[in-house]
């Protein structure tokens, strides 16, 4: 049995003990979701449009991830229609924003790497740049929004005949709770990720305005930029998409 194999196993292990049958369904949604990019990175390699092909896996990671991952229909609805939603507000950004940047390709620290190989492959790096960054906030959209609907079901579950104006209040100041730890989890998960690039800036003595302007740093910070951005715009939507769907259904009982 190999490692990855063993720590696979380790992880469904605990997330049953932890999550019962949600853990289980969190585990499955975990191999979808990776079935699905490496079909899209087949569909990539065959020269299909590498931003229309991640737009659709989008979809179909935000659905596997928060379907699988929730347990209220109404609220994983909610959650689903507000992340797609961002998802689609973010393309907006994220497209003219990675043309202006010019960090596509590979940056001087790949040439040993690259050496002897070609590089030309046919594919548009800035597309191949642009589908990276879209890929990259989806986790940090589909957490944020379960958990506000899914927090927010609780309340309504809790206390009925809570007013919408609480309602979205509360699910502001759920919002504002999680913010902090997202950001954080962001960004320590950067830092652990390019260690050995900050060792290698200082050993070969960059200077900060090389450091700065540094192909592979400039392309992850902003991925890490986006997925902030992400989860700011996914809180508001996510919360106004609940007390909308809470005012249609009392309209309909009402009724």
């Amino acid at each position: 049995m190999g490692t990855i194999t063993a720590l696979g196993l380790v992880l469904l292990i605990c997330m049953i003990a932890v999550g019962g049958s949600q853990g289980l369904q969190a585990w499955i949604s975990l191999i979808f979701n990776f079935g699905a990019l490496f079909f899209a990175m087949v569909l990539m390699a065959f020269h299909l449009p590498p931003v229309l092909v991640t737009l659709v896996t989008g979809i179909i990671v935000l659905a596997m991830t928060i379907f699988l991952g929730g347990k209220d229909s109404n609220s994983t609805m909610v959650a689903f229609y507000a992340s797609v939603a961002v998802l689609i507000l973010l393309v907006i950004i994220i497209i003219p924003v990675e043309h202006w940047a010019q960090i596509q390709g590979f940056g001087q620290e790949d040439s040993e790497d690259l050496e002897g190989m070609s590089n030309i492959l046919g594919i548009s790096y800035l597309d191949v740049a642009i589908s990276t960054a879209i890929l990259s906030t989806l986790g940090a959209i589909a957490e944020a929004a379960i958990a506000i609907s899914a927090g927010l079901a609780e309340i309504l579950e809790q206390h009925p005949k809570i007013t919408l104006k609480n309602l979205q209040g509360a699910g502001f100041r759920v919002g504002s709770q999680i913010i902090g730890t997202t950001f954080n989890t962001l960004f320590f998960g950067f830092f652990g990720g390019f260690l050995a690039l900050f060792i290698w800036f200082a050993g070969v003595h960059y200077s900060m305005g090389e450091i700065l302007n540094d192909k592979i740093l400039v392309g992850e910070v902003l991925m890490v930029l986006f997925s902030m951005m992400s989860v700011i715009a996914t809180i508001p939507l996510t919360t106004w998409a609940m007390v909308a769907s809470e005012r249609q259904a009392r309209k309909k009982f009402v009724k």
